[in-house]
């Protein structure tokens, strides 16, 4: 399957809804699982600025990729960030859309007196 990369370095990146269990299945409420390594997948939206636009992205991550505290208005970092684009047919109709996925999600939020980096 198409995995495209996603240049984050220009863009502005902040957690929109904290992070929740993925659920695979609805009807069942089974959380999803990553098929290779079996950790639970966690979904995070995050408000992604770039390019004078601003987007709501559901971003896929494992659990254990979660640093830090993670609440709505949290400036945050996306590493590995790839978009996967998607199409599926249910009830006789077709749907299609971009999943983003990443590797992990961090707070970028300073604890201290120090400022961040740039």
């Amino acid at each position: 399957m198409r995995q495209i990369p996603v240049d984050t370095s220009a863009a502005t990146v902040m957690v929109a809804k904290t992070p929740q269990p993925k659920v695979r299945d609805r009807r069942t409420g089974e959380i999803a699982t990553d098929a290779e390594t079996g950790v639970k997948l966690m979904t995070v939206d995050v408000m992604f600025a770039a390019n004078d636009e601003v987007e709501i992205l559901s971003v896929t991550v494992p659990e254990t990729g979660i640093a830090g505290d993670l609440t709505m208005g949290t400036p945050a970092a996306l590493t590995g960030l790839i978009a996967r684009p998607w199409e599926n047919e249910f009830n006789g109709q077709k749907r299609h859309g971009i999943a983003f996925r990443a590797v992990a999600v961090t707070s970028l939020a300073t604890t201290g007196t120090g400022s961040k980096a740039a």
